[in-house]
């Protein structure tokens, strides 16, 4: 199975950026217009896009709209994923209505399971579970909360609503370049049916070769950032070896 290339915008007062370890004070400013990136990443030749509303996960709400309205307009077509302030079923059939291939949902997972899984039954397919851990836990608000619920225990409770996938994403690690959590990424891989998407701390082209060897353990997807925006990563190689 080919492992899927995510490069991400993460959106901060409509500009993109990468945080270190998720902390909004610590953010590098990478570019002023998200659809100009986003145009860069599909012309570079990936199918997907991963796109984060990093105010709107602090804010519980959206609020970098235009920017995301602005990324659809300039890749038609393209499949994207968001995250970030989606927290009511108004906003998750809105974002798809406008063009969105799947929303994540990330706080609502963990606070309103409900929703969650009536999300993933009325949109199969079009809806993933983000789960974000800190040392193993999960971790809500932009980060800023980490429950007593490990990211393998919640995880396990979407496998039969539907759910797209799950987005794992180890804070630690997040823009930080020191190399994706393979171990928990696989373990949580091996402990659902889900596919897993790993998300956090790739900081070369090792990182996507590791991942795409374990393609066939659940891992579906890996999610790119810093390591893209600084060079680490060539588009081209990254895409060829996840392809073969």
């Amino acid at each position: 199975m080919a492992l899927t290339l995510y490069p991400a915008i993460d959106l901060k007062a409509g500009q993109v950026v990468r945080l270190k370890r998720g902390e909004m004070a610590d953010a590098t400013v990478y570019g002023h217009d998200p659809a100009a990136q986003a145009l860069a990443w599909r012309q570079a030749g990936f199918g997907w896009l991963h796109v984060v509303d990093l105010d709107g996960a602090f804010a519980g709400k959206p609020a970098n709209a235009a920017a995301v309205r602005a990324i659809l307009a300039a890749i038609p077509g393209q499949r994207v994923q968001l995250g970030g302030g989606i927290r009511d079923m108004a906003t998750v059939e809105a974002w798809l209505a406008a063009g969105l291939t799947r929303v994540i949902l990330g706080s609502a997972a963990l606070k309103d399971p409900a929703f969650t899984k009536a999300a993933c039954r009325a949109f199969p397919g079009q809806v993933a579970v983000g789960i974000d851990a800190k040392a193993g836990m999960v971790a809500t608000e932009g980060w800023a909360e980490v429950s007593t619920v490990s990211a393998v225990e919640l995880a396990q409770r979407f496998e039969d609503a539907g759910a797209a996938a799950v987005i794992y994403t180890d804070i630690d690690r997040d823009g930080m370049l020191g190399g994706v959590n393979l171990e928990a990424t696989l373990a949580l891989a091996r402990a659902v049916r889900l596919p897993v998407i790993a998300s956090g701390g790739v900081a070369s082209i090792t990182d996507v070769a590791a991942l795409a060897m374990l393609g066939g353990e659940g891992i579906e997807g890996v999610i790119i950032g810093r390591a893209l925006y600084d060079g680490r990563v060539d588009p081209a190689a990254a895409l060829a070896l996840a392809r073969n």
